[in-house]
């Protein structure tokens, strides 16, 4: 009879251990925080690819689980898609391009919980939701920086005698005439004529973020019209790729292309993404607040210049730019100082930009303050549109 107990204890013990196993393997892991990107274009996009390096650096580093969603068009597309990874399981959605911008804002409407982070928009800081956020950084400075890198090389070629300071004109390929477009050419090319007075600016575009045929087009037309230096606001290697092939100095966008041009590369500038999106994913990992309308700076990390390529650029390249950025951020040099261009051979004491921006684009606030134009500052997508004596727009069309 003892045996017989014994034997069923033992069972019993058996099955609890069994149990308990069994429930321990079905308890489930706790999902990890998950996010959704959003890209207009992939990795053959500079401007993508930057945002795709920021994406996966950020999240890698935060441990957090991600999704990334290349060629999403200017679309019904782009709703769908947001709303696609929101009912995945992500808490917040980034997208990369102006036009996503009503997209996302339909779908933050639609998913209150989630959060829906937008770069370069221009709406966040009107349409009041509490889950719908713009970001954008002032890399009209980074421009600046560049634009002085540009300025000395043009110095060096003039010493050099290969063409007079008068014949020293830049070239530049734009996408679209958009404000973001002309602030950052303009700012590229103070921070050239900074350094190098007599130089001008030829200004073509596409009519793409990323077109390579047609901005290598645009760059062999300017090359063509005797501009000596190249750079751009366009998302290929086209223009770039033009520059190597006809030996003539480029500061390219978003990143580094010396190892494809590496005798016509001089910087580049770029806005790097991952700050503004580890800031955004902790806050929303940790409840916390984020800004509706949020401005990156050069000493948040925001603005960034690649490693000067010394093999092209003129000496004391890396001197004359780290003066520049030091007083950037002491706030001793504005890009925009109104002493330093002027509009129809006038001053500027005063200026009414769009910034609460509606259909009709109506200019809504004062944005001269203090001797300068005051950009990224009442919001942070770029406002200025102004078109500045010097630079030269060979279309307009886009």
């Amino acid at each position: 009879m003892k045996k017989f107990f014994a034997i069923i204890m033992i069972l019993v013990l058996s099955l609890s251990l069994v149990a308990c196993g069994k429930k321990e393997e079905e308890t489930p892991e706790p999902a990890k925080f998950k996010v959704g990107f959003i890209f207009l274009h992939d990795e053959n996009s500079t401007y993508d690819l930057n945002f795709i390096n920021a994406a996966k650096a950020a999240c890698e580093e935060l441990d957090v689980d991600y999704v990334l969603r290349t060629n999403v068009p200017e679309t019904e597309k782009c709703y769908e898609t947001a709303a696609e990874l929101a009912d995945s399981g992500c808490s917040v959605v980034f997208a990369d391009s102006f036009g996503h911008e009503d997209f996302m804002i339909s779908a933050a409407k639609e998913f209150p919980d989630v959060w829906f982070c937008h770069a370069t928009g221009t709406k966040a800081h009107t349409e009041n939701l509490p889950n719908y956020f713009n970001a954008f950084a002032s890399i009209y400075e980074g421009r600046y920086l560049a634009g002085i890198a540009a300025g000395m090389k043009l110095n060096e070629m003039i010493e050099a005698g290969e063409f007079t300071a008068e014949e020293a004109k830049i070239g530049y390929i734009g996408a679209f005439t958009y404000a973001e477009v002309i602030s950052g050419y303009t700012s590229f090319f103070l921070g050239a004529r900074s350094v190098c007075p007599t130089a001008t600016m030829e200004v073509t575009f596409t009519g793409s973020w990323y077109d390579e045929t047609a901005e290598k087009e645009g760059a062999n037309t300017l090359m063509d019209r005797n501009c000596k230096l190249i750079s751009q606001h366009a998302d290929s290697m086209g223009a770039p790729t033009a520059c190597e092939n006809r030996g003539v100095p480029d500061v390219s966008y978003n990143g580094s292309t010396v190892a494809s041009c590496p005798n016509t590369f001089i910087v580049s500038s770029r806005i790097d993404w991952t700050p503004y999106f580890k800031e955004a994913i902790q806050a929303k990992m940790n409840g916390k607040s984020l800004p509706t309308d949020y401005t990156g700076t050069i000493a948040t990390g925001s603005v960034v210049l690649t490693e000067v390529n010394d093999k092209v650029a003129a000496a004391g390249t890396n001197e004359a730019i780290e003066t520049a950025r030091k007083a950037l951020q002491a706030g001793t040099l504005h890009v925009f100082d109104t002493t330093t261009f002027t509009v129809d051979g006038k001053v500027l004491d005063s200026y009414l930009a769009d910034v609460d921006t509606d259909p009709a684009y109506t200019p809504d606030t004062e944005v001269i303050e203090n001797g300068y134009f005051n950009e990224s500052a009442k919001r942070s997508a770029p406002y200025f549109d102004l078109q500045i004596d010097g630079i030269t727009l060979l279309d307009t069309a886009f």
